[in-house]
């Protein structure tokens, strides 16, 4: 089967794929509840939801200059308080607690501007030292939402991440779950790698090369077999750029390969865990903008790098200069925690401990595959070569939106950016 097939039918795959893994943007939502001092039946909520979401669910920007203004959101309030208090149930010993919207404001976090709604939760009963809040915001709209929701009862803190796969939590008052805790942020980090397409493409181009090793290419007669791959390929030829004196040849052993991986996973998770502690811990603030900049520019480079080497044999290099950046990318996901050090180990801790896990997963999928396949044309040409310049175009379109803050029209259907 000659390459331009095997591109087609990469294509076809890729084309199949697109619009259940990246027709989606992640979205965030910020939801505390603290209780009043002075009236045992009462709760203060502050819910910080993203204008960009609540644009999409109620439509905000009403014409349609892709600025949402103050006076915009305030036009909507209503309707931003209808659509979004509905979503909440907040219950106390069985009994649900009543919900009244009290203000409106607008709070800028790291990935862009949010409404923010204040709200009281009254109880017929004293606030008990159990509360259940049922969570189904967007449920209906994205199924990657996720809200973070904390609890305040005097100097006592408890937490939890809700969303559609995970709508209801009971938050104990007297006693917080430091372990159900864990693991409410130990399935966020999971989903927030299997849902993050920039880092999971960062991960597969380190990755593509590792059931593969760079080799001088011999024979007396190289310029006539080139010869003859340039005349079948014709202009295709352009992008193979490896060069007449060295070509990628399959691993005899498995073990070469596995330990490749190990040291590339290893020096990736090492460096974004540095930087995701300092960032959520407030030590390190980069903006968000320079970050996922970053993020999308460390996707081009490790891609690029499979056709046109520049580290053939420490890609573990990569992995680590650029996992500073993509760790504080995850920490984007954290960021705004007001937690006392309790919670705070049992947040950051499970996060961190589900990034890792949804990581592994996917080298776990991968390796085997690739080093049974590696010999194939599939593996070289397709996956390896025409694979890698898909995900450089892809990372192009997106630092090029990212950092200019434009929109590339069609890209955004496609693609998250």
């Amino acid at each position: 089967m000659n390459t331009t097939r095997w591109l087609f039918m990469l294509c076809v795959a890729l084309a199949a794929f697109a619009p259940s893994a990246w027709a989606h943007k992640e979205s965030d939502a910020y939801l505390s509840l603290r209780t009043d001092r002075a009236d045992d039946h009462r709760m203060h909520g502050q819910w910080d939801i993203a204008l960009r979401d609540l644009d999409y669910a109620v439509g905000i920007d009403a014409n349609h200059d892709g600025a949402i203004t103050w006076g915009e959101v305030q036009a909507h309030r209503t309707a931003i308080e209808s659509y979004a208090l509905p979503r909440l149930t907040v219950k106390g010993d069985g009994l649900t607690c009543e919900t009244t919207a009290t203000g409106q404001a607008i709070d800028d976090h790291t990935d862009g501007a949010y409404a923010v709604i204040l709200f009281d939760a009254v109880c017929d009963k004293n606030i008990p030292s159990r509360l259940t809040v049922v969570y189904t915001l967007m449920v209906d709209i994205d199924p990657y939402h996720r809200g973070i929701v904390t609890l305040h009862a005097g100097d006592r803190v408890a937490g939890a991440v809700l969303g559609p796969d995970r709508p209801q939590a009971s938050l104990d008052l007297r006693t917080p779950d430091r372990w159900n805790e864990f693991t409410s942020f130990l399935n966020d980090g999971i989903w927030h790698i299997w849902t993050g397409t920039d880092h999971i493409l960062f991960l597969l181009s380190l990755l593509l090369p590792a059931v593969l090793v760079m080799q001088p290419r011999s024979g007396p007669h190289v310029w006539r077999r080139r010869a003859s791959v340039a005349e079948s390929s014709g202009a295709l030829m352009a992008l193979n750029p490896i060069g007449a004196t060295r070509v990628w040849h399959p691993v005899e052993s498995f073990w070469p390969a596995c330990l490749d991986v190990i040291k590339i996973v290893t020096a990736f998770s090492i460096s974004h865990s540095i930087t995701l502690s300092l960032a959520v811990l407030g030590i390190v603030h980069v903006p968000s903008r320079l970050v996922e900049s970053g993020i999308a520019l460390s996707v081009l480079v490790a891609a690029f790098n499979n056709v046109y080497p520049m580290v053939a044999k420490r890609v573990w290099l990569i992995a680590f200069a650029f996992g500073f950046i993509h760790g504080l990318g995850f920490a984007s996901a954290l960021t705004g925690l007001q937690l006392p050090p309790g919670a705070m180990a049992a947040s950051l801790g499970g996060f961190s401990a589900g990034v890792e896990i949804g990581q592994e997963a996917i080298v776990l999928a991968f390796l085997p595959a690739a080093f049974a396949i590696r010999r194939t044309r599939f593996y070289q040409i397709g996956l390896l070569r025409w694979g890698s310049w898909t995900i450089v175009a892809i990372a192009a379109g997106w630092f090029i939106e990212r950092v200019f803050e434009v929109s590339i029209p069609g890209f955004a259907s496609i693609l998250p950016n």
